[in-house]
Order: C-alpha cells, then sequence, then structure tokens
C-alpha cells in the first residue's frame, strides 16, 4: 500500500481515492448479480388476484405475439434468439465448401446451403419426391405395398405403423424393438372422430388441404378430392382403432411384450421375417404398444385394395416432405398446419426453419459448436450444483411426508438415488459416419440424414442400453425425463437467459430453471413416472395404502384442472395434464426450498426493485413461463397437449403453496390462496 502523509482534507481526499483504487486493483471483479424484469411487471395488477397477469403483464401487453409464432413470453423470445444463435453458427459453416467430407461442419454447413437455395428448390418443384411417388403409384399387390412401407420407414416417415427403439420395460437394460402407431394427419385421434363443431370444422378443412396437396402433384381436381376422401376414410379407421389421449398416459395400457412369433400371428398378412429382415432387426421379443391397433392394419392389409394404399401411401409422403419442396407445398402445408391449428398468420422466415431443420436432423453435428460457443464450463458448474440441492430437497420431502408410509418411503428413496442427470450435451458425441449431405438437393439431404437417424436407431436393438445416448439435441430449449433410465436430462440449449443466467441471482435462477428441474425430477414420482422402479422397470413399488394415498392427492390436482376454462364451453381435461401438472406443483415447492437451503449459512439476497429475494423467486417462474398464446393453439392444447396452457402453468400450481400466499402476504380468501380441501399437494 502506498503511504500518504497527513497535510489537511485534500490529501486526505486524495489518500481515500488512492485506497480505493488500490483495493479494486487488488481484488477481483465481482459483477453486479440481477433480479427479475420489474419492468414486466404490471403494476396494476394484483399478485393475490392473478399472479400470471400480476408477474408479466406489462410484457405481454407491450409484446404482441410475432405472426410467425403461437406464443409468445421472455421464454419463447429466448429460443428464437437461440436459433439467431444457431443460425450464426451455421451461416459460418455454411461461407466455406472446403471442409473434410463427413465432418460435422460440413453436414451441417452444407445441410443448411441447401435448405436456404429457395432458387433451386422452387425449380425442382415436386421433382425431389417424384422417385417415391412413382415406386408408390407402381404398387400392384400387397407385396408392393409392404415393400414400401419398409421402404418409407426406412426414412422415418411412419405409416401406417412404426418400430423404434427403446429400452424394455420390464428390462430397462435391454432395448428391444417397440411396435407403435404411426403418423395421422391431423393432431389425434379426436379431430376423427368428436361431433363437435370444433372437429367438425377442422375435418371440413382437411379434406380440403389433402385435396389441395394433390392437385399440387399434379392431380386433377375431381381425382384430388377422391383421394383426399380416401384418405379420411383410411385414416379414421385407424383412428378408431388408437388409444386417446389420456389412455396414452397409462404405461401399463402399452406394456404388450410379445414374441416375433406371436407379433406374425397378431399381422399374418404382413411379412415380419422379410422387414426386420431388411431392417436388420433381430428375430427377438417386441413391445406392441397398441394391439387393437395392429389388429385394425391386419384388417386393412387382408381387405384394402392396393389402389387405396397407394392414395394413403402417397399422401404421406407429399405430407412429410412438403417443408423440404417448392413454396406452393410449403404454403399449403402451413395454410393447415400452421394457420388455421395455431393461429400464426406468417410462416418463420425461412433461415429459421433452415436452422430448425439441421437442428433436428445433424443436431450432435451442429451441437458442438453450439456448445463451444454458448455453454461456458462455468454455467455447467453452476447447474450441476442446483441439481444437486433439488434432489436434496426432494430427499427431505420425502422423509418427512405424514402420509407415506416406511417401506414406500425406502423404495421411493431408492428411486430418488439411482437419477442420473445430464447437463448441456453429450459426453460422447455422434459421428454420423454415412451420411451424404450435398448442396444439390435439400430434399435428399433430409432423405440421407433420415436414413441414418432411422438406422442409428435401429442399431441398438438387442443391445445392452447406451446410457450416454441423448434423447434432445444440445441447442434444444427444452428438457426432459426418461423414467426407463430415470435420467434428467437438460440441453444446454434451456441453459440461457431469462431460465438460466449465471449472472443472476439465486432467487431468479432458482425460480426459473430450478422449478424446471424440480418439474423433471417430479415426473420420476407422476402419475406416469411413480409406475416405474429404481431400475426403471415398470413395477408397483408402493404399499397398497400409500398408492390409494397418492391417487386421492392426484385426485385433487385433476379436480382443480378440470376447473380451468381457455374460454366458454372448453375447459382442461385434469387427468390429461395430471402429470405436468404435479411436475409443476412439485417443482416450485422443491426449487423454493432447495433455495432457501442454498443460502444458508450466507448473507442474504438483497432486495431488488423492492422485492425480496422470495417474491422475485416466484416472479421469475411466472415471467419466464409467463406465455401469450394464440386462441387456436390454446385449443389445440386443450385436446392433446399433456401440458396446461400458460396461465394455469403458472396460477395453478402457485395457488397451492403457502410459500407463495407468505411472500405476497395474501389474504385466505384471495383468488391466488386454495385452501381446505381445495388446497393440492402431492409431494
Amino acid at each position: 500500500m502506498p503511504h500518504v502523509r497527513d497535510n489537511g482534507a485534500p490529501m486526505r481526499r486524495i489518500a481515500r481515492r488512492l485506497l480505493a483504487a488500490t483495493l479494486a486493483a487488488c481484488a477481483t471483479p465481482v459483477l453486479a448479480m440481477h433480479g427479475i424484469e420489474a419492468g414486466d411487471i404490471r403494476r396494476d395488477g394484483a399478485p393475490c388476484n392473478d399472479f400470471f397477469d400480476y408477474a408479466n403483464g406489462a410484457w405481454r401487453a407491450s409484446h404482441p405475439i410475432p405472426d410467425y409464432m403461437d406464443r409468445w413470453s421472455r421464454r419463447w423470445e429466448s429460443g428464437e434468439v437461440n436459433k439467431e444463435h444457431v443460425r450464426d453458427i451455421l451461416a459460418e459453416l455454411s461461407a466455406r465448401t472446403d471442409w473434410p467430407a463427413g465432418s460435422a461442419e460440413q453436414l451441417s454447413g452444407d445441410f443448411y446451403a441447401a435448405c436456404m437455395d429457395e432458387k433451386s428448390v422452387n425449380a425442382l418443384g415436386v421433382k425431389p419426391v417424384q422417385p417415391m411417388l412413382d415406386e408408390i403409384r407402381a404398387i400392384k399387390d400387397k407385396a408392393g405395398v409392404q415393400r414400401t412401407i419398409g421402404h418409407l420407414h426406412d426414412v422415418g416417415i411412419a405409416v401406417p405403423f412404426t418400430i423404434v427403439a427403446a429400452s424394455d420395460l420390464h428390462e430397462p437394460t435391454r432395448v428391444i424393438a417397440h411396435v407403435a402407431p404411426g403418423t395421422l394427419g391431423m393432431p389425434d385421434r379426436d379431430y376423427y372422430l368428436k361431433p363437435d363443431k370444433r372437429f367438425v370444422e377442422a375435418r371440413e378443412k382437411y379434406l380440403a388441404h389433402v385435396t389441395k396437396m394433390f392437385e399440387l402433384a399434379g392431380a386433377k381436381p375431381a381425382a384430388a378430392k377422391a383421394d383426399a376422401q380416401a384418405v379420411f376414410a383410411f385414416e379414421k379407421r385407424l383412428a378408431e382403432a388408437s388409444l386417446d389421449n389420456v389412455q396414452l398416459r397409462d404405461p401399463k395400457l402399452q406394456d404388450n411384450k410379445t414374441t416375433f412369433a406371436q407379433l406374425g400371428e397378431l399381422v399374418p398378412a404382413f411379412d415380419w421375417k422379410a422387414y426386420f429382415d431388411a431392417a436388420r432387426i433381430p428375430h427377438d421379443d417386441v413391445n406392441v404398444t397398441e394391439p387393437r391397433f395392429l389388429r385394425q392394419v391386419q384388417k386393412e392389409f387382408a381387405s384394402t385394395p392396393a389402389a387405396q394404399w397407394r392414395t394413403y401411401l402417397e399422401w404421406h409422403v407429399l405430407n412429410a416432405a412438403a417443408d423440404t419442396l417448392s413454396a406452393p407445398f410449403v404454403e399449403e402445408h402451413f395454410a393447415f398446419n400452421g394457420k388455421y391449428l395455431t393461429g400464426a398468420t406468417e410462416m418463420k422466415p425461412r433461415w429459421k426453419r433452415c436452422a430448425e431443420a439441421t437442428d433436428n436432423q445433424l443436431g450432435e453435428a451442429l451441437g458442438r459448436k453450439y456448445v463451444e460457443k454458448y455453454f461456458p464450463p462455468e454455467a455447467k458448474a453452476r447447474m450441476q450444483d442446483m441439481v444437486k440441492n433439488i434432489l436434496l430437497a426432494m430427499k427431505d420431502t420425502i422423509q418427512g411426508l405424514d402420509w407415506m408410509g416406511d417401506a414406500t418411503k425406502q423404495k421411493a428413496l431408492e428411486k430418488l438415488a439411482t437419477f442420473n442427470p445430464k447437463i448441456g450435451y453429450p459426453d460422447k458425441w455422434k459421428d454420423y459416419a454415412g451420411v451424404k449431405v450435398t448442396r444439390g438437393s435439400y430434399w435428399d439431404d433430409v432423405v440421407s440424414a433420415s436414413r441414418w437417424n432411422v438406422a442409428d436407431g435401429r442399431s441398438q436393438i438387442g443391445k445392452p442400453v447406451d446410457r450416454g445416448r441423448w434423447g434432445m439435441t444440445p441447442p434444444t430449449s427444452n428438457a426432459y425425463y426418461n423414467p426407463l433410465l430415470n435420467e434428467i436430462v437438460f440441453p444446454a440449449g434451456i441453459l440461457q437467459p431469462p431460465a438460466f443466467d449465471v449472472n443472476a441471482t439465486d432467487a431468479v435462477n432458482y425460480g426459473a430453471i430450478g422449478v424446471v428441474i424440480g418439474h423433471e425430477i417430479s415426473h420420476g414420482f407422476d402419475d406416469q413416472g411413480a409406475q416405474f422402479d429404481a431400475q426403471g422397470r415398470l413395477a408397483n413399488w408402493w404399499t397398497q395404502e400409500d398408492e390409494a394415498r397418492f391417487k386421492a392427492r392426484a385426485e385433487c390436482v385433476v379436480k382443480q384442472f378440470d376447473g380451468y376454462f381457455i374460454e366458454p364451453g372448453i375447459h382442461h381435461n385434469g387427468k390429461l395434464v395430471l402429470g405436468e401438472s404435479i411436475g409443476d406443483l412439485a417443482g416450485a415447492k422443491l426449487a423454493f426450498l432447495a433455495y432457501r437451503k442454498s443460502r444458508e449459512g450466507k448473507p442474504a439476497e438483497p432486495t431488488l426493485d423492492g422485492f425480496t429475494p422470495e417474491q422475485q423467486f416466484f416472479l421469475s417462474w411466472g415471467q419466464w413461463r409467463g406465455d401469450e398464446i394464440r386462441p387456436e393453439t390454446q385449443r389445440t392444447m386443450v385436446q392433446g397437449d399433456p401440458h396446461p396452457i400458460a396461465k394455469y402453468r403458472v396460477n395453478g400450481p402457485l395457488s397451492n403453496l403457502p410459500a407463495f400466499r407468505d411472500a405476497f402476504q395474501c389474504k385466505a380468501d384471495a383468488p391466488m390462496v386454495r385452501q381446505g380441501a381445495g388446497r393440492c399437494e402431492v409431494w
């Protein structure tokens, strides 16, 4: 330290400045941690009346949904910014043409460049898929139908069924083939079957859409209309034989392990030996997720004329390829699937669609570059610490439950102890060996990448499960829980502001990504996850009494969400959204407990912008999850999405939490306070 003489006030001021400058030079720079977005709050609102409106109502009022989006919030804005990051990487890669053939840079860059060459794509029209259409139109008999189905499956066109590689439900260390229903042209079975006005209208729009697509492919109007009606009739028969969206949430209904010989007995009209041999799938046991659906497929093979099969298969090729073809196909595809079903009024810019497509097909090739630029080691370390704390909060919660007996608690704790968190990116990257990508034909690139991805999945069948594989790409702004592997997975794409920010306070991070972490952990103990044990097996680990208590608590959540309407006459189906709603409820509780625990022995975080750390925690959730959603999208979500709309993902869980009530000093009769038997708590 420099020595300073005391010769009066001026020297003392100089000394103080010198001292401050020296201390600043010796200290490690400390960034001021920011709190919530105070300007997003609707100040004339009331947190205890409608927290969704209060937390970010001002932001939503000044940020209308962009024409190309179906919902909007800071979360979705962040996702679109993320795509700008992906675009920047791809633009840099595609600017060079001398990358080594087959390298991650060459594959990603050339795929994106081919997609962005809109002039060439438009000039080709329907020609890229003409070879597939010619093969379909040449079908003369059932053998030709089967052969073509196999070829379509090879490139990921899942009609009328599909085969996917996944863990055995009872021996999850092994991968087996799961035979499941394929793709329908409308969102789900109810669109084909229910008499409600909105579904009748959807069927009319769908028939017009399919007709137009056939016309674009060269059919005369009368023939196109007849073909559309044939497609609808075919798909309706498949829909009638399918499980509904609530039934699909019950893993026991999809647990139908079958020998290879029994599969042949279920659908004798299909040559399974030839199919499995061509696909290089071993003739081992399989799981048939929906036997009734396959029995309908057997009827179609046995009785549907080849001409109807040709029409059905041609439609699904056109539907699968539409976004890769010329502008008329892209625009017609958007008119039904975008504008009508979601309410978006314009397509996303082409660069966004191309960035999404590259990520979808070559996500780990692109992901390496993404992680290098946008996911630093300190972010991963802080995220790992948060996951650890929230797992500990779940442990404390289980141990403190008054409704669960010791035997079931022990099983629950055993399961919790085997949770495997994955953060950011895989430890081992896919190398995409054998994928051929050029700048000559976008559709051919999609086919090449799809063929590789299908073969990569099939290659796992019959082998021990590879726990290093990921079900999402690193740039993906999402997260998931896999009950068969008992893993929670958080790609780097979601670990970006505002969900997760290394420069935000703990209150803000625990209130946003922390609730997401708790949400994914609690999926292991929701109405689905609770049916899988510590080893990932579909097995009951509950005592009869505890299971009954669990179901009673879950029924409280069902009733709560049954009462949430999006418009008169249309409300959420509590059974459909039960798992996600349990996840949000438990996630908010666990993250808050973990936040409190993480601050023990540390100075309290400051009150910022007039909000205490506890208030910042809940505001962070309301601001990250607070989407404005188009009415058309809400109707589609209520019908088939297991997630509630954003308003109820905010207000629903928080209205059950005493910690929220206390943070905002809500009165007992406030709308955001549920009391007595109406207050739900599962975990």
